[in-house]
């Protein structure tokens, strides 16, 4: 006897076609997520290198505008007339003059590292000098971030030792003692909490410190006065 041909033709999926079926799509469904979360997390580390390739780039760009451009300021009411700059391993205060566009006059900065939290920032405080003054300001809690994620910020200073004359060879040292000269030659490393450290920055600041010693500069002794 021969089967009714629109009976076979209407014969639905088997329990085993239809769990193959879903295996299938469970293993297609797994794939593309698996590619839509990798795509993801490939994008995200995208963007937070290019924002610390940012902040790394202006970062640099400004500290090499103002650390090259430095003005030897002095404390003039002060008696031995000291520069307005603080040379520490991990911090450094300094004068440089701004634009118009940035701010227009002369400030003093400090760059140092802040923490907050477990995620440190590269910060900038600044503040207007007081001629009058006989030492040097307090910078107080107000800052400007120039990078977040950082965990430490190193100083290097290459100069000669306070009272040495230009015969003494200069050397590398982590802190500036001289309250009369500016070093020669300012290094800035930072290290990022995560990544690669950035490019060592290495400025010279252009001005002589005797451009800031109204009073007449010693050549010998290396010192105002």
């Amino acid at each position: 006897m021969r089967r009714d041909p629109i009976r076979r033709r209407a014969r639905g999926f088997t329990l085993i076609e239809l769990s193959v079926a879903l295996v299938l799509l469970a293993l297609i469904s797994s794939v593309l997520y698996g590619s839509l979360s990798l795509a993801g997390s490939s994008w995200n580390r995208g963007e937070a290198k290019a924002a610390q390739s940012d902040a790394m780039r202006l970062t640099e760009g400004f500290l090499r505008r103002t650390l090259t451009s430095q003005h030897p300021l002095r404390l003039h009411k002060a008696v031995s007339q000291p520069l307005y700059f603080q040379g520490a391993h991990d911090s450094l205060a300094y004068a440089a003059a701004l634009t118009g566009r940035a701010g227009a006059g002369m400030y003093y900065f400090r760059v140092a590292v802040t923490a907050n939290g477990d995620n440190s920032r590269l910060t900038l405080s600044r503040v207007i000098p007081d001629y009058a003054a006989t030492q040097l300001p307090d910078f107080g809690n107000d800052f400007s971030v120039l990078a977040d994620g950082i965990s430490e910020v190193r100083f290097s200073y290459f100069g000669r030792d306070a009272g040495d004359s230009n015969l003494v060879s200069p050397t590398w040292r982590d802190t500036w003692n001289d309250p009369q000269r500016l070093p020669d030659l300012i290094t800035v490393d930072v290290i990022p909490a995560r990544g690669t450290p950035w490019p060592t920055l290495v400025v010279e600041p252009r001005l002589s410190p005797e451009v800031g010693c109204p009073i007449g500069w010693n050549p010998a002794a290396q010192r105002c006065g």
